[in-house]
């Protein structure tokens, strides 16, 4: 996926704390393991075997340099994730339930609501299934995908605040999607946004029956307004390196297991803790 919400702040807004820094890449180590008796199998077997319905969980690394001091974020999502065979080809479908950020200042931090998260909805894809370097592989191209405007989410985003095609993605009577901030514990603020999310995801089959692997993002935003004037500033940041930072992870799960209430109640039974920024003195984890 990428239900993603990134912003840049103006360093008053952070007291002149210290940015804390990027954990090691990668977040989370790969499975070694040696190749099974799927080798053997031909492509149709694999994307047969694939069929089937998987929890979701994806991080994508970002960095704003249009502040003083750089704005790191991860953006970690959650959702379903379906494939399903049309003919030869394998389609994926993607549906997010939750969004969380994790920012790199500890005086501030940000909220996106659950609608703003459920209102990306991707096409289905056909996603392509090779066998390489011992295991199977799965490229998921990029579908971009509006968010907070309507129109053809072929062209480049508009550059105009006051687009007619704008909409309140998210139901608060808000332009676009609105993130909520909260400042040093005392203010709280709202940024109003909209986005072309493109993002892809390169992905490993293993024999636990997950896929894990990286996601690509190349979206597009912008803030088209803002609770205090100071916030109402362009921020559209890319995403960081190394690509171990952004990390992607299905796994199957019952099909009955379908709703985001469960989904999220049961997250610890499928993936690890979320990522962390650490501080100057502290050990990487």
């Amino acid at each position: 996926m990428k239900n993603v919400v990134v912003f840049g702040l103006s360093l008053m807004l952070l007291g002149c704390a210290q940015p804390m820094k990027w954990p090691a890449a990668p977040l989370y180590e790969l499975p070694n393991t040696a190749p099974t008796a799927q080798s053997y199998w031909s492509e149709r077997q694999v994307k047969q075997a694939l069929v089937g319905h998987y929890a979701h969980y994806d991080i994508v690394a970002y960095e704003d340099t249009t502040a003083r001091q750089p704005m790191r974020s991860f953006i970690v999502s959650y959702g379903f994730t379906d494939f399903r065979l049309e003919g030869d080809q394998l389609l994926e479908q993607d549906r997010f339930c939750r969004a969380t950020h994790q920012l790199n200042y500890d005086t501030v931090t940000s909220f996106f609501n659950d609608q703003a998260t459920q209102a990306i909805v991707p096409p289905p894809q056909a996603v392509e299934v090779t066998w390489q370097d011992g295991l199977w592989q799965i490229y998921r191209p990029a579908t971009p995908t509006l968010l907070g405007i309507t129109g053809n989410p072929a062209l480049p985003l508009t550059q105009d605040p006051g687009d007619p095609d704008i909409i309140d993605a998210d139901g608060d009577g808000k332009p676009g999607v609105t993130v909520d901030l909260t400042i040093a514990e005392r203010w709280q603020e709202e940024l109003y946004i909209i986005r072309r999310e493109i993002f892809s995801n390169l992905m490993w089959w293993y024999p636990d029956g997950s896929l894990r692997g990286y996601v690509i993002d190349q979206s597009e935003q912008l803030v088209i307004g803002a609770s205090r004037f100071f916030l109402n500033k362009a921020s559209n940041p890319a995403q960081a390196k190394p690509i171990g930072l952004s990390p992607i992870w299905l796994v199957p799960i019952d099909e009955e297991i379908d709703t985001c209430a469960e989904l999220m109640a049961q997250r610890d039974r499928w993936f690890p803790p979320e990522p962390r920024f650490v501080t100057a003195n502290e050990e990487q984890p």
